[in-house]
């Protein structure tokens, strides 16, 4: 047998690579762990000259969101999901061995996880107790880094950044590294979005996905907003048509008015769902506490998130066990689910036994 370890790099080695929400489980009837959008979407669609490489699509696609965040589509690029976003940023700026990523831990895994697989070094600094970026040490620690990764709201706690923490860290960022603002989750709150702030600070970066409120997860389709310098240097390492002609034109078709009132009502439709579910879970006896919620998905503390994933996992209820994350102990993140989806958890909840 080949001895693959004699061709494989030192620091892949040592990688411990990022568990997906389907990589963990994959027995279960109802999935509530990894933020997806519960409603099945209807659309039908047939793609004709499969057989040439997507050009006019492209550009098509970026006008449409354009039109929809009210930004030139010179300062926008579709990447395959917001994951290959974050992996192009890291290869782009900063050299292996040497530069520094800073995260804000509890946060979304895939920042180190492609540091990791790239050889670059991460600085984490703990948010504080109340979920909040330390400004003391990143003001501190900020001398090699060039990238600072903020997931706003955050995922998994589902909190967001004070906004005058934010704007503080980019006017202390300014011509000292770039500050990238992943807002994966921004529809559920658009009004918290950090991109009017790109006219007054051209080292910001932000990032969108179409994987969780406009329910195209499947598709992977992603968008990096920035100055054009920085799309200028985006382009050129990212791979020659990253997206797939069905790719593009599915997003382009969900980006058009009437898709746009149907994404509303099903933020709305969400939002209802969310607040009986939280309503009906403060009811349960071993539950510590329910953090706060920006996004369409909640961050639960139980006397004991082990025994609760368990029994939800007899059931058929996938979710997701945060227990292992610092400030995170015994937390289960549960994503918000149709109203069925909701109300078969909520009687679940009701008959499982927790000592």
């Amino acid at each position: 047998m080949i001895d693959i370890n004699k061709f494989t790099r030192k620091n892949i080695k040592k990688l411990i690579p990022y568990q997906s929400a389907r990589r963990i489980k994959d027995n279960g009837d109802i999935w509530l762990n990894a933020n997806e959008l519960p409603f099945v979407q209807k659309k039908t669609f047939l793609f004709n000259n499969l057989n040439r490489y997507p050009d006019k699509e492209y550009k098509v696609l970026l006008q449409s969101y354009s039109q929809y965040i009210k930004i030139s589509y010179k300062n926008i690029l579709a990447t395959r999901g917001s994951d290959e976003a974050i992996e192009l940023l890291i290869k782009a700026f900063c050299e292996p061995k040497k530069d520094y990523i800073m995260i804000f831990p509890p946060t979304y895994d895939m920042y180190k996880v492609y540091a990791n697989i790239l050889n670059v070094k991460v600085i984490s600094i703990l948010q504080l107790k109340n979920f909040q970026i330390d400004l003391i040490n990143l003001k501190k620690l900020i001398q090699k880094v060039k990238l600072i990764y903020i997931c706003n709201p955050n995922n998994p706690t589902s909190t967001l950044i004070n906004r005058t923490d934010i704007i503080e860290i980019l006017k202390f960022t300014k011509n000292k590294c770039l500050v990238v603002i992943d807002e994966a989750y921004i529809e559920f709150c658009l009004q918290q979005t950090a991109i009017d702030l790109m006219y007054k600070f051209d080292h910001l970066i932000i990032l969108r996905t179409l994987s969780k409120a406009f329910g195209l997860a499947s598709i992977r389709c992603g968008f990096i907003i920035a100055h054009i310098n920085i799309i200028n240097v985006i382009k050129k390492i990212i791979a020659p048509y990253p997206l797939s002609t069905p790719t593009l034109q599915i997003a382009q078709s969900f980006l058009v008015k009437s898709n746009l009132i149907i994404l509303q009502k099903n933020i709305l439709e969400l939002n209802k769902n969310k607040k009986i579910l939280i309503q009906e879970l403060k009811k349960l006896p071993y539950i510590e506490k329910i953090f706060p919620s920006s996004t369409n998905f909640i961050l639960v503390c139980f006397n004991s998130s082990n025994k609760v994933f368990v029994q939800l996992l007899k059931h058929k209820i996938v979710t997701r066990d945060q227990n292992f994350k610092v400030l995170l102990k015994n937390c289960i993140r549960i994503s918000v689910g149709t109203y069925k989806e909701c109300m078969n958890l909520i009687n679940i909840f009701k008959v499982i036994q927790i000592k």
